[in-house]
């Protein structure tokens, strides 16, 4: 079975188990503990927490261990809900992931205002420009990359866009993070971050906040990470997490993941020859290297495409974040403008560092087979 939802969840990598079960054996303790195994704990929670704001740019004390980017994202809106008061507003980008959007529209309903999307699924800078110059909403949160199409999202500009009002900015950068240079992401105010995307273990993330700055709790019952999130500190899933960021980092540097996405750009390629009628959204914009988002021919919709490879040997998923088995068109798409009738027929790819060439070799001739035998049957 060859793997292509990478964007759903990564294997873990050889250096993160190995991490893992070198701080299990040898580090017993509770970090919190004042005797020699507690304190051996301590120090390898603060020797992650300096690496992570090393990679980032910020300070260590900025920094949350969480069990994911579900909990992160949660927690920032609600804290802002309670910030803000009962007219406080946060504009949202039309795509953010669920997590993001669900939880805005729990605590703010109405007073969550979506940031429209281009045709070409990038947020719309100028409405944010326009609208801050008559409007200072409580927060502005947008993704740093797509989770659905890959598309890169223009973080580092609206930031600037922000901080020159005065607004705290917030991006979930968890399809980002381990793909793309971590550099420079310390200079929003919040940012959320999940280690299964890259390679480490699932249940362990965090969430930078601003420098010097309080965070109501969404967990009570413990002073741990300076009374801003209760709870023992899981020291072995952490370390795990930094071991996988350390060698993404690694590989990010040596420029490693241009030579990955000249293999997606073949197979895209590839793509646009072999199925008539498909079509790669966000074919134009900046993405992710790892991503390709797609429209399948006419007439396939997107489940049959993902059983039908299945059967294949290929792993591979819908473009939406849907779980109930419907057949709902994604709100990025509709975001975008796509019409229910194309969005159904959106599917996934996503590689990872371990996909090959040959891998994604092998998917372009599994789907032309796949297609000629559903055309057969058709006809």
């Amino acid at each position: 079975m060859i793997y292509f939802d990478y964007n759903a969840t990564a294997p873990v990598m050889r250096e993160a188990r190995e991490a893992w079960l070198n701080v299990t054996e040898k580090i017993g303790g509770n970090p919190s503990s004042m005797h020699q195994f507690g304190s051996r704990a301590a120090i390898v929670l603060a020797d992650s927490r300096e690496k992570l704001a090393a990679y980032l740019g910020c300070s260590p004390a900025d920094l949350i261990w969480t069990s994911g980017a579900t909990e992160a994202n949660n927690m920032v809106m609600h804290h802002f809900a309670r910030k803000l008061g009962p007219t406080g507003e946060v504009w949202i980008s039309a795509i953010e992931h669920p997590c993001v959007f669900d939880s805005a529209q729990h605590y703010f309903g109405k007073r969550a205002k979506l940031i429209p999307i281009t045709t070409d699924g990038v947020v719309d800078v100028d409405w944010i420009t326009t609208e801050m110059a008559d409007t200072r909403p409580g927060l502005v949160s947008v993704m740093a990359a797509n989770n659905e199409t890959g598309i890169i999202q223009p973080w580092r500009e609206i930031q600037a866009i922000c901080k020159a009002y005065g607004v705290p900015f917030f991006t979930d950068a968890v399809q980002f993070i381990g793909k793309m240079p971590c550099s420079g992401l310390g200079e929003c105010d919040y940012v959320s971050g999940a280690a299964h995307k890259f390679g480490g273990p699932r249940g362990v993330g965090f969430l930078k906040i601003p420098h010097r700055s309080q965070i109501t709790p969404l967990l009570f019952g413990g002073k741990q990470e300076n009374g801003r999130r209760a709870g023992t500190e899981n020291v072995a899933i952490i370390a795990s997490m930094m071991a996988a960021l350390e060698v993404r980092e690694k590989q990010i540097s040596r420029s490693e993941h241009l030579l990955r996405k000249l293999w997606r750009d073949n197979f895209e390629h590839q793509f646009l020859r072999t199925l008539p009628g498909a079509s790669i959204i966000g074919l134009n914009q900046p993405r992710l290297w790892n991503t390709v988002a797609a429209i399948m021919p006419d007439g396939d919709r997107k489940h049959q495409w993902v059983i039908r490879l299945d059967k294949a040997g290929f792993a591979v998923s819908t473009g939406s974040a849907c779980t109930t088995g419907k057949e709902e068109p994604s709100h990025v798409l509709s975001a975008m403008g796509f019409k229910a009738a194309l969005a159904v027929r959106s599917v996934r790819y996503s590689a990872g560092w371990e996909t090959t060439e040959a891998d994604w070799d092998a998917l372009i001739a599994a789907l032309g087979k796949v297609h000629a035998e559903a055309q057969h049957g058709k006809a």
